[in-house]
C-alpha cells in the first residue's frame, strides 16, 4: 500500500473513531487541545498531523492510536472480499 493511500486511511478513520465517539470536531478539539481547523484540515487531508496531534487525538477519545492504522488483518480481508466478489462474478 502506498504511503499516500496509508494517509487518507489514518485521516479517514480519525473521522470515523470521532463519530463513533459521538462527538464534534469542536469537543474533540476542547477535550484535546487541537484547534479544530487543524482537526478538519486532518479529515479532509490538507494537513499531516505530528505524532502529537495524532496523540492528544486519540487521548482525547479514549482510544488505540493502533486502530487508525491500516493493518496486515484489514488487508487479508480486503483481498478475501475482492477474491469472492471476483469469483461470484464469473461464476
Amino acid at each position: 500500500m502506498k504511503i499516500e493511500e496509508q494517509e487518507k486511511y489514518v485521516y479517514t478513520r480519525l473521522k470515523q473513531e470521532r463519530e463513533k465517539c459521538q462527538m464534534s470536531q469542536l469537543e474533540l478539539s476542547l477535550e484535546s487541545g487541537v484547534s479544530q481547523n487543524m482537526i478538519t484540515y486532518i479529515e479532509n487531508g490538507k494537513r499531516t498531523p505530528s505524532i502529537t496531534t495524532i496523540l492528544k487525538l486519540c487521548d482525547a477519545m479514549k482510544i488505540s492510536p493502533s486502530v487508525l492504522f491500516f493493518s496486515a488483518e484489514d488487508e487479508k480481508l480486503t483481498a478475501k472480499k475482492l477474491i469472492l466478489d471476483l469469483v461470484q462474478r464469473y461464476m
